[in-house]
């Protein structure tokens, strides 16, 4: 077995992140000596990273190949997919390709990150453009998805042709682009693909994912019924098909739109200056909205995952200029992504408790998914007979069910794999090679740490059993202070208790302990906590200070 994994006179794939869970998409090709990455992408901080904002796959082992290393090429513009170019392209020091609506997005983060002249981006025609980047071949082929210029790759080897998905469905009204046909998809596969690496976010779905022209139907009808009474629609930024829509409903219902949030008005900026959103209405300001009646503005606002300072939930505790009454409507024209529940939740409950009505893709056809149901799975499958499905985009039990249905589909080969994996496409019979570890990195503030670093293992246990602080002086014990432990009417007690512990623990030292500052340190330490696990059942984290002269 090779034990650094060069790619030799064969094809390689490796996902480093994405293959396992949603988002964080970063994948990589191999072949001849080199490399290719497809995607870059990160994930939101959660829970379990207490004090993050964002998540990134760790690129380690690609960091360690750099020379060997060709360029990235981006499917879309989703975080999930571009996310991380900020934080890591400059280091990486190769080329970006990307769609004119995708590369514009990706010039915005890296002039607010002050690298547009550190990253060389090139621009590909979204429309069955290619390039080649030593032994790739790579040309883009439009599929829908819920942003403009969702893209396939299909890539090109000595060793065969990859249909790279990335994030897409199958829309016969897409309302934005012109996705490739299912004849053109056909003739793809007719001429021979080796692998399909494929989306595997909705393949629980027995259904397909829906157009947008139907969701156009749908908040049109839904808006209609309210009439006399504010609107506000909240939905994913990137969505531009949607915001198309938006736009053309509060002109056939005779209302004003409003936009409430950054990222809202940065995507209509860039999607204006790539063609799209041409016929968009003009919109008006916070002050102008709240002066006219209520059945005479549509707001579009961010907030729908529940973020704490996006726009709606600002609206919901009434802290935002747009102001909602009672009576008034919110429609969430967007999915509840898995992990945003309790947020989500949250806004909801805000809304509700002031009288305001919600209406969700569960109640109206006012949303449709972004990735494909299983008969679009299946479709795909068809037209482009594979030799080998790679279900990637998915968490485990997403990616082993394509597996199962790309063998019911009578796929010859599905390869399950997951990050770190991996696997020989070709020559041969494919397989896994190997695995190599793999990882997350967070954003903990403005620096980049491993996320199971000390600095976050502490954070957590900080946060689930408090802290004790002891002091000593030469004299002897001088003071402790206990931090988020769950003794408010017994603290004093409880202080007082364990000082006397310290105290008598000190004082049972003997000999050379007696004068070691580590035996001195670790006496106290040990004695505090036993006080506090007997009063409060917790294991603080202490820490004790000696002061010296």
């Amino acid at each position: 077995m090779k034990k650094d994994y060069t790619p030799e006179d064969e094809l390689l794939f490796l996902a480093l992140g994405g293959s396992g869970e949603i988002g964080m998409n970063l994948n990589l090709y191999g072949c001849q000596g080199q490399w290719l990455m497809v995607d870059l992408g990160m994930s939101f901080g959660s829970n379990e990273y207490p004090g993050t904002e964002l998540m990134f796959a760790d690129p380690a082992f690609i960091e360690e190949r750099l020379d060997d290393l060709l360029g990235i090429v981006l499917t879309h513009a989703h975080e999930d997919h571009i996310g991380a170019i900020p934080y890591f392209a400059a280091d990486f020091g190769v080329p970006l390709y990307a769609t004119p609506f995708t590369a514009s997005l990706i010039v915005k983060k890296l002039e607010e990150a002050g690298l547009v002249d550190a990253v060389e981006l090139n621009v590909i025609d979204d429309d069955h453009g290619s390039f080649e980047l030593g032994p790739f071949e790579i040309t883009y082929i439009p599929l829908a998805h819920s942003i403009a210029e969702g893209n396939a790759l299909l890539i090109e080897t000595p060793f065969g042709r990859v249909f790279h998905t990335g994030d897409w469905k199958l829309d016969d009204e897409p309302i934005i682009g012109e996705p490739t046909t299912d004849e053109e998809l056909t003739q793809i596969g007719d001429e021979g693909v080796l692998a399909l690496v494929c989306d595997s976010t909705n393949v629980f779905n027995p259904n397909s994912s829906g157009s947008e022209g139907a969701v156009h139907r749908g908040l049109l009808e839904e808006v209609r019924k309210h009439s006399g009474k504010r609107v506000l629609v909240t939905t994913f930024a990137s969505n531009v098909a949607r915001l198309q829509t938006l736009g053309e409903i509060a002109q056939e219902t005779g209302r004003k739109l409003c936009v409430a949030g950054r990222s809202l008005d940065r995507i209509i900026e860039v999607a204006k200056a790539n063609g799209y959103l041409q016929q968009f209405p003009q919109t008006v300001d916070f002050d102008t909205a709240m002066g006219l009646r209520r059945g005479e503005v549509m707001i579009i606002a961010t907030g729908g995952q529940g973020e704490p300072r996006a726009a709606l939930a600002r609206i919901a505790d009434d802290s935002h200029p747009i102001a909602l009454d009672e009576g008034d409507v919110v429609l969430f024209s967007s999915r509840q992504i898995p992990g945003n529940e309790l947020a989500i939740g949250q806004v909801q409950n805000g809304l509700a408790a002031r009288g305001i009505t919600m209406v969700t893709d569960r109640q109206s056809e006012i949303h449709v998914s972004g990735h494909p149901g299983r008969p679009e799975l299946e479709a795909l499958y068809g037209w482009i007979s594979p030799e080998i499905l790679v279900p990637v985009h998915g968490e485990v039990r997403h990616m082993m069910e394509q597996a199962r249905l790309g063998a019911d589909c009578d796929i010859p080969v599905n390869l399950f794999q997951k990050n770190g994996d991996i696997v020989r496409l070709a020559p041969g019979t494919p397989g896994k090679l190997g695995e190599i570890e793999t990882g997350r990195l967070v954003l903990d503030g403005e620096i980049i740490v491993p996320a199971d670093g000390e600095a976050i293992t502490m954070r957590r246990r900080l946060a689930r059993d408090g802290m004790l602080i002891v002091v000593l002086g030469q004299g002897g014990l001088i003071e402790i202070e206990g931090i988020g432990l769950p003794l408010d009417e017994d603290y004093d007690a409880f202080i007082d208790e364990a000082v006397e512990d310290v105290k008598s623990a000190l004082k049972k030292l003997r000999g050379v302990a007696a004068r070691d500052r580590e035996s001195i340190l670790e006496a106290a330490r040990l004695a505090a906590r036993r006080a506090a696990r007997r009063w409060s059942g917790k294991k603080p984290q202490t820490r004790v200070i000696l002061l010296e002269n």
